[in-house]
């Protein structure tokens, strides 16, 4: 039978893991959930813990950037467009 975990109660067990003082088969029966289980979980936070201290304004201005040089070169188009409009008119 598949349950569904908060995140919280993950983060507790994989924490407990992290410590290491004991072994995951006593994690995993104290908190009622299967060892590999344990095991996975305590992986995923290994793995991405350090997304919680990235710094995200670093990232958030790199797409700012791109959105910035995207819209440059739109504006560009269109005046080279406009001006061409103008030209074949005789404005």
């Amino acid at each position: 039978m598949k349950q569904n975990r908060s995140s919280e109660f993950k983060c507790r067990v994989a924490l407990e893991a992290l410590k290491e003082d004991r072994p995951l088969n006593e994690i995993a029966r104290e908190y009622e959930v299967h060892p590999i289980q344990v095991g996975k979980w305590k992986k995923q936070l290994l793995e991405q813990g350090k997304e919680l201290f990235a710094d995200k304004r670093r990232k958030e201005k790199k797409e700012n950037c791109v959105k910035e040089e995207a819209l440059q070169r739109k504006v560009g188009q269109l005046t080279m467009e406009v001006e061409w409009l103008k030209k074949k008119l005789g404005l």
